[in-house]
């Protein structure tokens, strides 16, 4: 899968640079693809998938599956890349099924 499809690209796709960037531009100067262009991306691939939500919530989902698998939103804040502990809060949500899971074991 997508796994897969990341590790072609940086074996043989991805222009050789010492930018560390995942993603590049494919002609020169080689620098990182803005977060606006893989965004529109994203959902222009959404849309073709008929997919009815913005590209924003595949962050959100990233965030909420972290903490439910027992990220704290520290780790979380680290791994989505927010400068500020605010910005991360506001891509989580309370699940009170995860939460009653947790406090009483059901």
């Amino acid at each position: 899968g997508s796994l897969k499809a990341i590790s072609a690209y940086l074996i043989g796709g991805r222009p050789k640079t010492n930018n560390r960037a995942l993603f590049l531009r494919m002609s020169k100067p080689l620098k990182q693809v803005s977060s606006t262009v893989v965004r529109k991306e994203i959902g222009r691939c959404m849309k073709r998938a008929k997919i009815e939500a913005k590209p924003s919530w595949l962050r959100n989902t990233y965030a909420q599956q972290l903490l439910e698998n027992g990220a704290s939103i520290y780790e979380i804040k680290e791994m989505m890349g927010h400068e500020s502990i605010e910005t991360t809060k506001g891509y989580l949500s309370i699940n009170i099924r995860h939460m009653r899971e947790v406090l009483f074991e059901e």
